[in-house]
């Protein structure tokens, strides 16, 4: 028996004691899985703009992006869900031709009477004493300097210079996201003792013009081969969304076999079942994962960042575990009658490539199902092999788990032929060495639930040397993914006494 060793000469004539540390079989470490989160920052922030950065906490987050920033919003909606993983950003600047979203409030009064004002910006609320007897003038001003001197909205306000019973909103950052930002009265109604002030009535010209997206590719471009495994996109106009689908390409992107460092995308949509269906089956891309949503406070990039988390911290404990059931914290969900029906759910959305999500008792967010937002193969027919969100993550954790193995065990070996007579620990393997080594790892991963049918897999897995290539190995991987239970299906056959 030959024993591999890798330093230790075989001259040596000094003795006496000589070792040297072998790690091949001792790797039992897991790859850190990334989340990524790309959004605009002000010009305050001391963020580096187009360079990927570790954000460790909300607060610093929200410095380094600027309070009330499309970006310090997203680390707020992530770290709530998400308070230990890994988390990086993509700060984005403002286009020099960018366009701010405006929009306002105008007053009518005077009140009659003492109150609180219920106004919501972009989820967040604003709640300045009114003074009975006030003219909507005076409300005006009151309001304006109450949203100014709360921190982390993403609007600013002044009084209208012609009419003094209005307020102007801008967006902070400029673009098509402002467009998002909701402007509202007492969202959650007199079951929370939310009313206006006796008198008082407000009109609201919602946010809206907002132009001109920052462009990805510098930004992207500099991400390298830092693998991020949860990506968060705030902007999903077609530019930016077409060089999301770039960076994830199977063919030259991050899922490429020159790349393999993965990715999946999420990203919200504001709009009807049938509009971000239909959005959703443009896109058509499996590593992309839409959530719909319409009239909720909170604004998209907030969505796409929660969900985001919650999906994260389930995955890291478990790709295999299905993600419904998860509530999402801090995100508004929309009154009853704008949530959508099982039937729109499940024929409009699910059907079109978007998520769903549905409301608990206490009015929070709950995920029903992650999809992609692949529908249709390159022939254009219905394929549903890329449908749940789980199937990818899946497949990069046994694809991670036979890379580990392989670098672990074959980085320096030689390569001989099946049947080639060599001593044992000689450091030589064959395909049918490697091809026992990945069924017992197949095996492991069955044990754990990551996969199953270990006898099929073993019939089908095919290990061979190149033809061409003397120093190749080919391997079909026949992996069955563990399934997940979505349904539990019942016929009630009762019997009467």
């Amino acid at each position: 028996m030959t024993i591999p060793f890798k330093n230790i000469p075989s001259n040596l004539r000094v003795p006496l004691f000589y070792a040297e540390l072998d790690n091949s079989k001792a790797n039992t470490s897991a790859q850190t899985q990334r989340a990524l989160l790309i959004g605009q920052k002000l010009s305050s922030g001391t963020f580096t703009a187009n360079v990927p950065s570790i954000c460790s906490s909300q607060s610093d987050g929200r410095t380094a992006a600027g309070p009330g920033s499309i970006l310090a919003g997203m680390i707020d909606a992530y770290r709530d869900r998400d308070p230990s993983g890994e988390m990086w950003v993509l700060p984005l600047v403002d286009d020099v031709t960018a366009v701010q979203a405006t929009g306002s409030i105008t007053f009518t009064g005077p009140t009659t009477a003492l109150g609180t004002l219920p106004l919501y910006i972009a989820g967040r609320t604003v709640s300045p004493i009114i003074a009975s007897g006030q003219t909507a003038a005076q409300v005006a001003t009151t309001v304006a300097a109450a949203i100014n001197a709360t921190s982390g909205l993403p609007v600013t306000a002044a009084v209208d210079g012609a009419v003094a019973s209005k307020v102007n909103l801008t967006a902070r950052n400029g673009g098509e996201c402002g467009n998002d930002i909701d402007i509202r009265f007492a969202f959650k109604g007199p079951a929370s003792q939310e009313a206006m002030p006796a008198g008082l009535a407000a009109s609201v010209a919602p946010m809206a013009n907002g132009a001109i997206n920052p462009v990805l590719t510098t930004a992207l471009s500099n991400l390298l081969d830092t693998p991020f495994d949860f990506i968060v996109c705030s902007l999903t106009d077609t530019v930016s969304l077409a060089a999301i689908v770039a960076l994830l390409n199977d063919a030259t992107g991050r899922w490429s076999w020159s790349s393999q460092v993965y990715g999946h995308c999420f990203i919200a949509k504001r709009g009807t079942a049938g509009a971000n269906a239909a959005f959703a089956t443009t896109l058509n891309n499996q590593h992309i994962t839409c959530i719909p949503f319409n009239d909720s406070p909170t604004p998209a990039w907030e969505w796409a960042a929660a969900f985001a988390a919650t999906s994260a911290v389930s995955v890291r404990a478990d790709p295999a575990v299905p993600l419904q059931y998860l509530t999402v914290p801090n995100v508004l969900a929309p009154p009853l009658a704008s949530r959508w029906s099982l039937t729109t759910r499940n024929n409009t959305l699910l059907y079109g490539g978007c998520s769903t999500w549905t409301v608990d008792a206490s009015g929070n967010l709950v995920i029903e199902n992650m999809v992609t937002t692949y529908v249709t193969n390159a022939a254009g027919q219905p394929d549903n092999s890329y449908l749940e969100i789980e199937t990818l993550f899946l497949i990069v954790f046994v694809l991670r788990s036979l890379s580990a193995m392989v670098t672990a065990k074959y980085s320096r070996v030689k390569l001989a032929a099946d049947g080639t007579r060599v001593r044992p620990n000689s450091n030589v393997v064959m395909p049918s060495t490697i091809r026992a080594d990945i069924i017992a790892l197949y095996r492991e991963l069955e044990g754990q639930g990551y996969v199953q049918k270990s006898a099929e897999f073993a019939a089908g897995l095919v290990v061979e040397k190149d033809a061409t290539n003397p120093n190749r190995v080919n391997v079909l991987l026949p992996a069955v993914l563990i399934g997940q239970l979505r349904t539990f299906a019942v016929l009630m056959q009762f019997r009467n006494a």
